[in-house]
């Protein structure tokens, strides 16, 4: 079967895939060439409300958030939200 893309597409079933999607020919292309999949704005965390006390400080500790080891649960929660 022959490329209706011209030869600077690579794989022209998922060109045609994220095109239905409404991604740019460009960026359609960029990922058809690539050989990976299109990754998604926002990812599948789950809220804050749901991580311990514990896993929140490591996030404040990674971002550098400074009072960390003085805040409660829902002060980092709301420091990690406004940071």
């Amino acid at each position: 079967m022959a490329s209706r893309h011209g030869p600077s597409v690579k794989d022209d079933e998922t060109y045609e895939a994220l095109r239905r999607e409404g991604e740019s020919k460009e960026k359609a292309a960029r990922i058809a060439n690539s050989g990976k999949s299109a990754s998604r704005k926002g990812g599948k965390s789950p809220a804050y409300e749901d991580w311990s006390k514990d896993e929140l400080y490591g996030k404040a500790r990674e971002i550098g958030l400074e009072g960390r080891s003085a805040m409660s649960k829902s002060e980092l929660i709301d420091a990690l939200r406004h940071h």
